[in-house]
C-alpha cells in the first residue's frame, strides 16, 4: 500500500527540494555532451577531407580514342510504278466576263439606265418625284432644273408617260417622268 507523506513547505526557505522542483536556479550545461559533439564533427571533416584529397590525387583513366562510326542513310527501294488509267480530261468550267462599266464622262444619245440625266423642258418648276412609275404614286419631293440624277431602271410606260427610275444627288430615288429629262455625262 502507498506510503503518504507530506508535502514540504512551500515558505520555507532553507528546505531543499529536488531539482526538478527548484526554480531558483537553471540546469547545468551538459559540457560532456558539448564535447562530445564537438570531437565527432571535428573527426568527420578531417575525414571528408581525407577522401576528397585521396580522389582529387588519382591520375585520369586512360581512355583510348574511339574511331567514329559512319552511318549510311539509304532510301528504300522505290515501288514498281502501276500502270495508269485513262482518264478523261474534264470539261472546263465556264468563267464570268465581267460587263464593261459603261464611260459615264461622255452623255449618251437618249436616257439609258446607268447613265446620268439632267432635268429639263419644265419651265423653271421642276419635276416631280414620285414612289412609283404614275402620276397617281406618292410625291416624294420636287427635282429642280437643271438637277442631274442618275438613272436606274426603266422606262416603264403609265399615265401617257415614260417612266425612268432614279436616283437624286442627296441618294432619294424615285420615278420621274422621261419627257422632262436629257441625257447628261457624270458631273
Amino acid at each position: 500500500m502507498a506510503r503518504y507523506e507530506i508535502p514540504p513547505d512551500p515558505r520555507d526557505p532553507n528546505e531543499k527540494r529536488p531539482r526538478r522542483m527548484r526554480r531558483d536556479s537553471q540546469d547545468p550545461i551538459p559540457w560532456k555532451y558539448l564535447g562530445m559533439g564537438l570531437v565527432v564533427t571535428v573527426v568527420g571533416i578531417v575525414i571528408a577531407l581525407a577522401i576528397v584529397r585521396a580522389l582529387l590525387a588519382r591520375p585520369p583513366l586512360n581512355v583510348s580514342p574511339v574511331e567514329p562510326t559512319i552511318i549510311v542513310l539509304t532510301a528504300p527501294p522505290s515501288p514498281i510504278p502501276s500502270p495508269t488509267r485513262n482518264i478523261t480530261t474534264p470539261t472546263p468550267i465556264p468563267t464570268f466576263t465581267p460587263v464593261p462599266t459603261p464611260d459615264t464622262a461622255v452623255a449618251p444619245e437618249e436616257v439609258t439606265v446607268g447613265y446620268y440625266a439632267v432635268v429639263a423642258n419644265t419651265d423653271g418648276v421642276g419635276v416631280s418625284v414620285r414612289g412609283g412609275p404614275s402620276t397617281s404614286n406618292t410625291l416624294i419631293t420636287v427635282a429642280d432644273e437643271g438637277s442631274i440624277m442618275l438613272v436606274l431602271d426603266g422606262p416603264e410606260s403609265a399615265n401617257t408617260f415614260l417612266w425612268w427610275q432614279v436616283r437624286l444627288e442627296d441618294g432619294t430615288e424615285g420615278w420621274v417622268a422621261g419627257q422632262f429629262l436629257e441625257p447628261a455625262a457624270k458631273p
